[in-house]
């Protein structure tokens, strides 16, 4: 689409011999396509209006300011300041921004030749305009078409979760790298979540009951509880470890079912829309059969004391069990049913699964200091778009203009999406101006250059987000090509633009670097608080479902929404320090250690949530609840602790705090000896309770101890 709406104008601008109001109109449409992202379609529409409006005053304002001679830089650092700062208001706002900011940039590029400032401003906002008739043309015409993308994204991400899980198991070489992987994973499926919640539930309250919407409803839900209980492991891996060494064919058609579950998600992402293309459901029963008759053949053979090791594969294969009922469902669902009044769900309990973004005026002077990274990052890209600007005109280059296009599109508010971005810039217009020089030596027709370079336009626009290297091969393509139709000496233009690159790249990091640099180190124990808080609730709200039984309460899986989700912001925030120089990497190992343990906790709780959910569950013991009041008491303790560290200034303290004797009750279920009944599905309960208890007791007490080191 974006493809369509910027080529359009130009055509019939040639056409019509009216090429710079094709132009305007064209770069309108390009500012404002940031703006169309994943989201409702009334955040969408308002988001490129907004787009629109701002790069009609951005530009107007900017066709002036190459006349206003030393003035200009006060007043291009100051719009550059108010145009960024704008992205406090969130992810959608930050994309408005960028459009205002990639207007003020062009705007000098703009030579008026037949239309005024005004006019030629005016037309970029019609061009916003049309572009978004055609998004909202789109829509209508396809209006299932972001909700069919988001949840296949969402399928896809979750079969390669269940992948990453299916190799940590028995593989301890590797587990540490894929433990990683894991957390990324974990983290970028917590963000892709946000994203279908937010499709899915607002337009369903704006278009109320639609059987397609609940459908696919249902459907995210099954997908959220595949990845909770793909999280969900029985036991510590260290005893898994120790019985799949000695029983390798166990491991292996553990793995295999795991691999086919992945496998027919991937088929199900594949053929959304034609439900015969579905794998079978016998395949995965026959694997399940298979792996049922060979744990009972270890029951049989085994001695008594191997009892608990046959608890344990058992309810690991319970957990399988329900990803393939889960399975079966989403291939029910996707089969369009029809669902009874009884399948849909309360719009006012589905609210309180949206996180309502916060647009008061309030928010800009609340920003408005250097605790603030948007503000320290407007700052500072308004004193690198100066200082460029000035080194362009200083050294009389070409197009100074590009040097400061590439500040723009490089710097943002972290230092390793800085530094990879100026790293990838650079090797893209390398590689871009290369291309574009051996393309010269072929080709001399400028109707080929026109071509050619649209072409590559619109290859860079769709790859910006997927490889952005290959993005800016494309871009410096195209840009090289399109003045090859109006400057006849093509190789200045080749050499201005690698050096204005070269130089924008180097100005962006230096300046990430060294001025007002924004490190993670300093708010890392923020989200560290933040996802101890919430695995907290998460498990306080496990506690009483278990205590209490009944309905499962809407509170429990919006606790488990909000633990996935801040877990998914520490990973990110722990990326960012990662990235950061060493210098600014003060206590990494003890940090990650935190980051892991947390996750660790978010793994044992999703074991415990996937259980007491999906069965039914003996009455609570007096032990089950001392054991969970211990658990939280460490937790609470932690995060009073960590409230008052700031890993910055922490030193690390000697003697290492020492918690007071706790001794783990043995039995957790009744008072009485698991033994002492024949009842197994009561024997895999009191296994599986007690072996989680015992995993969470030890991580709090590990958190504990670890963040004492820093406590004062």
């Amino acid at each position: 689409m974006v493809s369509f709406a910027v080529t359009t104008p130009i055509i019939i601008g040639i056409i019509t011999d009216h090429l710079e109001i094709g132009l305007a109109l064209c770069f309108g449409a390009i500012w404002c396509s940031p703006s169309d992202v994943s989201g409702r379609l009334k955040h969408k529409q308002v988001g490129i209006l907004y787009a629109s409006l701002l790069v009609v005053i951005v530009s107007f304002i900017g066709g002036y300011l190459k006349n206003l001679g030393f003035f200009l830089f006060p007043i291009l650092g100051l719009l550059t300041f108010s145009i960024s700062f704008i992205s406090v208001y969130g992810f959608r706002a930050s994309l408005i921004s960028f459009s205002g900011l990639l207007a003020l940039v062009l705007s000098f590029a703009h030579t008026t030749q037949t239309l005024t400032n005004l006019e030629h401003a005016l037309l970029i906002g019609l061009g916003g305009i049309w572009y978004l008739c055609l998004s909202t043309l789109w829509f209508y015409i396809n209006p299932k078409a972001q909700t069919e993308e988001a949840i296949i994204k969402t399928i896809l991400q979750t079969a390669d979760f269940i992948d990453t899980r299916k190799q940590i198991i028995g593989d301890k070489l590797n587990r540490g790298r894929l433990q990683s992987s894991l957390i990324n994973l974990q983290s970028e499926l917590a963000e892709q979540h946000v994203t279908l919640r937010e499709i899915l539930l607002l337009s369903r309250r704006s278009s109320g009951k639609s059987n397609y919407k609940n459908r696919r409803l249902m459907v995210f839900s099954q997908l959220v509880e595949i990845l909770e209980t793909a999280n969900a492991n029985p036991v510590n891996y260290d005893k898994m470890d120790e019985f799949f060494e000695t029983h390798p064919k166990i491991k292996t058609k553990f793995q295999n079912l795991i691999s086919e579950l992945s496998l027919q998600l991937r088929t199900i992402a594949k053929n959304l829309k034609h439900t015969h293309k579905f794998s079978s459901n016998k395949l995965l029963s026959k694997a399940f059969n298979g792996l049922q008759n060979e744990i009972l053949r270890f029951k049989n053979e085994s001695s008594f004391k191997d009892y608990e090791r046959y608890l344990m594969l058992q309810n690991f294969l319970d957990y399988q069990k329900k990803q393939f009922e889960k399975l079966k469902k989403i291939k029910w669902l996707l089969g369009n049913p029809e669902l009874s009044s009884e399948d849909y769900q309360d719009n006012n309990k589905l609210k309180r699964f949206i996180e309502i973004r916060d647009y008061n005026p309030k928010l800009i002077i609340r920003n408005f200091s250097f605790r603030s990274t948007i503000f320290k990052h407007a700052l500072r890209l308004s004193v690198a778009v100066m200082f460029g600007y000035a080194i362009g005109l200083l050294f009389d280059f070409q197009n100074p203009y590009w040097i400061i296009l590439t500040i723009i599109i490089i710097m943002r508010p972290s230092y390793g999406l800085t530094k990879t971005r100026s790293k990838d810039r650079m090797i893209g217009t390398l590689i871009g101006a290369v291309l574009a020089t051996g393309l010269v030596f072929v080709i001399n027709n400028p109707y080929i250059f026109g071509a050619f370079g649209i072409i590559s336009l619109v290859v860079a626009f769709s790859m910006v987000q997927k490889n952005y290297k290959a993005s800016a091969t494309f871009i410096t393509l195209s840009i090289i090509l399109i003045y090859a139709i109006l400057e006849p000496n093509i190789f200045k233009v080749i050499q201005f633009r690698v050096l204005d690159t070269l130089i924008g790249a180097i100005i962006s990091y230096s300046t990430m670097r060294w001025l007002w640099p924004a490190w993670s180190i300093t708010e890392i124990s923020e989200n560290i608080k933040n996802s101890l808080e919430a695995n907290t609730a998460f498990f306080k709200s496990i506690r009483n479902f278990y205590q209490n039984k009944g309905p499962v309460p809407t509170s429990l899986k919006v606790n488990r929404k909000e633990a996935y989700l801040q877990m998914s912001n520490l990973s990110s925030a722990f990326q960012r320090m990662a990235q950061e120089p060493e210098s600014k990497q003060n206590h990494l190992d003890d940090i990650y250690e935190l980051v892991v343990i947390n996750h660790s906790c978010l793994t044992s709780l999703a074991s415990l949530s996937t259980y007491v959910q999906n069965n039914q569950t003996s009455k609570a013991s007096e032990d089950f609840i001392s054991i969970s009041e211990r658990i939280i008491e460490n937790l609470d303790q932690t995060y009073t602790m960590l409230k008052a560290i700031n890993f910055k200034d922490s030193e690390i303290n000697k003697p290492i705090f020492k918690l007071e004797a706790y001794e783990f009750p043995k039995n957790l279920i009744t008072s009485d000896s698991i033994l002492q009944t024949n009842n197994e599905r009561t024997h895999k309960e009191a296994h599986l309770v007690w072996e989680q208890l015992y995993w969470l007791n030890s991580l709090s007490e590990k958190m504990l101890k670890l963040t004492s080191k820093f406590s004062h």
